[in-house]
């Protein structure tokens, strides 16, 4: 890590819920956020969320643990399932961040193939550090984009919620 140098992480909520909840372990939020700073020297970690007003308190929480939380409208499927994509969200503000040049570097937690023509592109300017993939299995969009890919469930010792 190059001391000085800021750094932007982009979190996928729903992506990264669903990855972890597949290895069937559960986050710890507040490590995750220590560990994102200590290991790629993140300064500001976007989570983009859906919005549910029952889940304000975790919303507290979150932004109490450092993050700064975008919250996508949610609505409602026929069988009453939320749904709420922020991948469109995640392009803007990234994309919004990189021409208003407030990151040197950035980081992508997902494992969502459609992000793999902003990392294409970001790839291109030399600013993106790396994909942190919270499912064990990553998109090939993403890794043909020759961007490090780091597995979350290979920290899980260190990020997992302890009971």
């Amino acid at each position: 890590m190059q001391k000085g140098l800021t750094i932007f992480a982009y979190i996928d909520g729903a992506n990264l819920h669903k990855g972890i909840q597949d290895q069937r372990w559960e986050m710890d939020f507040k490590r995750f956020r220590v560990w994102l700073s200590d290991k790629y020297g993140v300064k500001r970690a976007y989570l983009f969320i859906g919005l549910i007003p029952k889940n304000k308190d975790l919303y507290t929480f979150l932004q109490e643990a450092g993050y700064t939380l975008v919250f996508k409208e949610t609505t409602y499927d026929g069988e009453g399932k939320v749904k709420g994509n922020c991948d469109a969200d995640l392009v803007l503000q990234m994309t919004r961040d990189f021409y208003e040049k407030h990151f040197d570097q950035s980081i992508l937690v997902s494992s969502d193939g459609d992000y793999a023509s902003l990392v294409k592109f970001l790839n291109e300017h030399k600013k993106i550090r790396a994909i942190l993939s919270p499912s064990d299995k990553c998109s090939i969009l993403l890794k043909r984009t020759n961007v490090p890919i780091a597995y979350l469930g290979d920290q899980k010792s260190i990020l997992r919620r302890k009971t």
